[in-house]
């Protein structure tokens, strides 16, 4: 039996990818107010607005590459088994070569009617591939909705949270990388490890994080997956 890794992945593994995070100095809340592009008053709001910001997202996400960090953690799968829990809206993860990935807060290449339902397994349908193609205002769904983002808005409950706790619960080493540990619910999930599961977390800042099940690697995600890897053999 292969060793279960999870790996938990926040918008850290991304920004050598050069996809512009939210929360760091620079980011994208200094240039946005998360209030209006990000959160579902905002989408009732001002769809036009919150449409241009995805579609900008979507188009750097086009020029963007996986990095070897996201390359290191599909290359896990060679001895492990491996289950990725991201943050990221991106699809870094799956370009990269990782097979099982979950994403808590949406996916920035699809979307969905804005009165479906979120969960893909529960309306199949409803979830458009978009690709990299932008999404305008008039732009409707099958059954006559305007298309949004299939992104979970500040605001609305994250549906695959419950997944995620049932990977974390099975693991046998938990791994942490590029998340500072400050957006609920996921933040929490390292909780629900087992009381003999390992815990690793790498970012080059410190996490506020006290648990004697924790070791840090207190790197960047590209330098500190290869140390990471050489830990565990």
């Amino acid at each position: 039996m292969k060793k279960h890794i999870v790996v938990l992945t926040g918008a850290g593994v991304s920004a050598e990818s050069g996809f512009a995070t939210f929360r760091d100095t620079g980011g994208l809340w200094e240039q946005y107010d998360v209030n209006d592009v990000a959160s579902i008053e905002g989408w009732y709001r001002n769809r036009q607005l919150v449409l241009d910001f995805y579609n900008q997202r979507r188009a750097q996400l086009k020029d963007a590459k996986p990095n070897a960090a996201h390359e290191a953690i599909a290359g896990l799968e060679k001895k492990y088994l491996v289950d990725v829990i991201t943050q990221n809206v991106d699809n870094l993860h799956e370009r990269a070569g990782s097979t099982r990935v979950l994403h808590l807060h949406g996916e920035l290449t699809k979307v969905r009617p804005e009165n479906g339902v979120y969960d893909k397994t529960a309306s199949e349908a409803e979830v458009i591939d978009v690709g990299y193609s932008p999404v305008n205002l008039g732009d409707l769904a099958p059954g006559g909705s305007q298309l949004r983002p299939h992104i979970v808005f500040f605001g609305e409950a994250v549906p695959n949270i419950e997944k995620a706790i049932g990977l974390v619960e099975k693991a046998d080493i938990l791994l942490i990388v590029g998340s500072s540990l400050q957006v609920y619910p996921a933040a929490g999930l390292y909780r629900y490890a087992g009381n003999e599961c390992p815990i690793y977390v790498i970012d080059p800042k410190p996490v506020p994080l006290s648990d004697p099940r924790v070791t840090f690697i207190q790197d960047v995600a590209t330098v500190g997956m290869s140390r990471f890897v050489q830990l565990i053999g």
